[in-house]
């Protein structure tokens, strides 16, 4: 996220492999990859386009949540993407040490929004 985003019609992009998820190294704090929609840009495309240009990997939009809580409200919007693309390209804006494999248990405590907390943790063997 830049510094002059706010919450309002953020994208979340929540991607998962082999029982991990991708967080980012933003504004000195780990966090899903996330940004603005370009204009007439989906919430999936977001997703995708967000977390190309960060890490250099691949993913599908494929599937939107349903926005919970204070998301509803603040217009905040996820998207769960499906990894396409093993290892990153060489064009990520993120340094590799920006960008890490985290525990879906780990992610849940990051202070993600309540529609991502919510599903992670209805995805988190116990």
């Amino acid at each position: 996220m830049t510094m002059e985003q706010t919450t309002e019609d953020v994208v979340d992009a929540v991607v998962l492999y082999d029982g991990r998820v991708l967080l980012v190294n933003a504004q000195d704090r780990w966090t899903l990859p996330s940004g603005d929609p370009e204009p007439a840009e989906s919430a999936s495309a977001t997703a995708a386009r967000v977390v190309y240009e960060l890490t250099g990997y691949l993913v599908d939009g494929s599937t939107p949540l349903p926005q919970r809580g204070a998301d509803a409200a603040g217009g905040r919007r996820a998207v769960v993407c499906q990894l396409l693309s093993e290892t990153p390209s060489g064009n990520a804006r993120l340094a590799a040490e920006q960008v890490r494999w985290s525990s879906l248990a780990e992610a849940v405590d990051a202070g993600l929004s309540e529609t991502v907390r919510v599903y992670l943790e209805g995805h988190t063997p116990v």
